[in-house]
This record gives structure tokens, C-alpha cells and sequence, in this order.
């Protein structure tokens, strides 16, 4: 990441960028010194297109393998380009797999991560082994009973303490307090979406939910189980994360966005 400082790098502009991309074979969103990483990538290809000091902060950080239909960043860089420019340029230097879908000024003050007010995940669980879509789903064999599956979601809306659910060695100082909308699943075909919304995540925290929302579904446990994790210490939800392909980061959100009902949300969502 190249910082800026305003009084050595005269104007500096602003902007929105709104990302998709497919997490596989990234190490995840941010930055690392001998890793492949979507800021990193996306940091190369502003730096080739403005030959100057840029500055790339995202709203979330995907960990590896996770995709995004709708990621937001601030991009800051000395520019006279218009937006669709900035965006057509980013786009020709990006591999296929990262696309920038919109990019619009933005205030002085803006920040894609501080100034979010909510966040929503996408996960696809799968009942059926797919050739062409295995990149993007979890293929359990199982059958699951979705509606013990909704049950069991409800117990995870409001606030809770899902310390159960973090890894901490990635924030071992943030608080595992986490304020959330009811989780949301709706089967299409043989595919089992289940959308998470909130104002923050934890390191794997939506694929723990998952995977114990899964676990629910096999009949293995049940909503006392759940219930329990979400009381104090409990190493279930570590024991049952889900793999990171079948996640997305759906939407972020900024004051007077709203977020779509999950039924308008086609499968696959990248199509």
C-alpha cells in the first residue's frame, strides 16, 4: 500500500469503486508482502494507470478463497480522468477474475470501511455435485432440513458474543460482539442460500455459522447446541467452518442504501 501525505503529493481525488471478483487463488483481500491478494492486485493495475502514489482501503477483508459480488473501496490518487475512464482503465490492466463495476467521485471524507453501515454475505450451500459451479458452492451430500436450518438462524439475530465463532488470531484486541439481522435462507433447486447481514464480521465468523447451520440441517445437533454457543467458550463452531468458496460478500451498505430482499437474488448471482 503507497501513502499519501497531501502537503508532498498536491491534489488528491477521491472515488468509489465498487469490485467483484472470485476469491480463488487469492490469499484473501488484503495486502501481503509475497502473496497474491485482490488490494494488491488492484494497487498494481491504479499504479500502472495513474504512474503515482495511489491508496486502495476496502470496506471488508475477504479472507482467502471468498468471492465478492459487491465490494466497495476508496481509491485516492492524483487524477484528471473521468470515472468512467478510471474504470475502464483498472479494468484493462485487472486479470479477468477482478472487475470493477463502478467507480463515482466521493466526498474528501469518505471512507468504504468507516463509514459503512451494513454488510452482507452471501453463502452457497449445494445438495448436488456440479461441474461447472464448484468454485462457488459447498457440495454436502447430505440432505438438509431447511426449515430446522431457519430455526436455528433465528437464534444469531440481535446482538450476541460470537467468540465462539472468531479466530482470534487475526483481531485478539476487537470485541466479539456483533450486532445482526436475522439470517435469511432460501432454496433455489438444489442450491440453499443463506444470507448473514451485519454491521461488522469476525475472522471466519459467517463460515462457522454456517457450518453449524449445516450441522443442523444433518440432524447432527440441534438448536440447544446452538444456542449454547453463543453462551461462553465453545469449540463446535471451530470444529464445523465451512470451506470459503461457497461465500460472497454481497453488498456493503452506506446511509439511505437498502438492501434487497433475498428473493430477488438469482442463482448464480454472478450471472
Amino acid at each position: 500500500m503507497t501513502n499519501l501525505h497531501p502537503s508532498r503529493q498536491g491534489r488528491q481525488d477521491r472515488y468509489k469503486l465498487t469490485i467483484e471478483y472470485d476469491g480463488t487463488g487469492y490469499s484473501g483481500w488484503q495486502e501481503q508482502e509475497n502473496a497474491r491478494t485482490i488490494q494488491g492486485t488492484l494497487q498494481k493495475a491504479a499504479l500502472t494507470l495513474f504512474k503515482g502514489p495511489v491508496d486502495i482501503q476496502g470496506a471488508g477483508r475477504t479472507d482467502a478463497g471468498v468471492h465478492a459480488l459487491g465490494q466497495v473501496a476508496h481509491l485516492v490518487a492524483g487524477s484528471r480522468l473521468r470515472p468512467a475512464e478510471i474504470r475502464n482503465g483498472l479494468n484493462d490492466n485487472l486479470p479477468s477474475n477482478i472487475n470493477v463495476l463502478d467507480v463515482s467521485p466521493a466526498g474528501r471524507g469518505f471512507h468504504a470501511r468507516h463509514d459503512a453501515c451494513l454488510r452482507s454475505y452471501l453463502y452457497a450451500v449445494s445438495t448436488r455435485r456440479s461441474a461447472f459451479l464448484k468454485r462457488y458452492i459447498w457440495w454436502v451430500r447430505d440432505r438438509l432440513d431447511v426449515t430446522a436450518m431457519r430455526c436455528a438462524a433465528d437464534l444469531f439475530g440481535g446482538m450476541h458474543d460470537f467468540a465462539a465463532y472468531a479466530d482470534k488470531r487475526s483481531d485478539p484486541d476487537k470485541s466479539a460482539k456483533v450486532l445482526l439481522e436475522r439470517p435469511e435462507i432460501r432454496e433455489v433447486g438444489t442450491v440453499i442460500l443463506i444470507r448473514v447481514a451485519g454491521s461488522h464480521f469476525l475472522w471466519k465468523m459467517v463460515r462457522r455459522m454456517v457450518g453449524v447451520l449445516v450441522e443442523v440441517g444433518r440432524g447432527k445437533i440441534g438448536t440447544g447446541d446452538v444456542a449454547a454457543t453463543l453462551c461462553g467458550p465453545n469449540e463446535l463452531p471451530a470444529r464445523l467452518t465451512a470451506p470459503p468458496s461457497g461465500l460472497f460478500l454481497e453488498r456493503v451498505l452506506y446511509r439511505s442504501d437498502e438492501l434487497p430482499p433475498l428473493s430477488s437474488v438469482a442463482w448464480p448471482p454472478f450471472a
